[in-house]
């Protein structure tokens, strides 16, 4: 009869655990979804042409026409960026200065003495928009873009970061 109740509570106990754990997953996939981004913001470094596919994958380089290599997982993302200065280009075209948070200062200092003389691959909203030579330090955390954006791009990175000169947004 003892035997019962022991196993009965364990089995109590187990299915809260599990209970318990999966209020757990559900309420961080709650918080990690509950900030909708409207703009989607990814800088990828040029990898290494011997890395697997796992790593890497390869692709041709705009300006060069060079296949080259870029790591999978972004260096940077839109929860890097704080803000932003859009500018008209002409004929349709935009520009902007990203203004990037303290972890992506730090982060595109790092990567630009670690990997001087490679690639940056700057895509905006599922679009390759540039690609930039690393020729020197960034430690000002301020990423330039000349040109390539579109005013829909424009349109939802108002909706996510504020403007450079702007007060935060609450």
């Amino acid at each position: 009869m003892a035997e019962r109740i022991i196993d009965g509570l364990e089995h109590t106990q187990s299915v809260m655990k599990s209970i318990f754990a999966s209020l757990i997953v559900a309420s961080l996939a709650v918080s990690a979804t509950a900030k909708d981004r409207h703009c989607i913001f990814r800088v990828h470094t040029e990898a290494n042409p011997h890395d697997t596919a796992t790593f890497s994958s390869s692709v041709r380089a705009q300006y060069s026409g060079k296949q080259v290599a870029i790591e999978r997982m972004p260096r940077l993302s839109e929860r890097d960026v704080v803000a932003f200065y859009p500018y008209d280009a002409g004929n349709g075209n935009y520009g902007a200065l990203f203004q990037l948070d303290e972890h992506g200062r730090i982060a595109l200092d790092a990567l630009s003495i670690e990997r001087r003389g490679g690639l940056l691959f700057v895509i905006i909203n599922g679009r390759p928009v540039t690609e930039l030579q690393i020729d020197q330090r960034v430690s000002d955390g301020r990423i330039y873009i000349a040109s390539g954006l579109t005013k829909a791009d424009i349109d939802s990175m108002k909706k996510d970061w504020r403007l450079i000169g702007e007060k935060k947004k609450r």
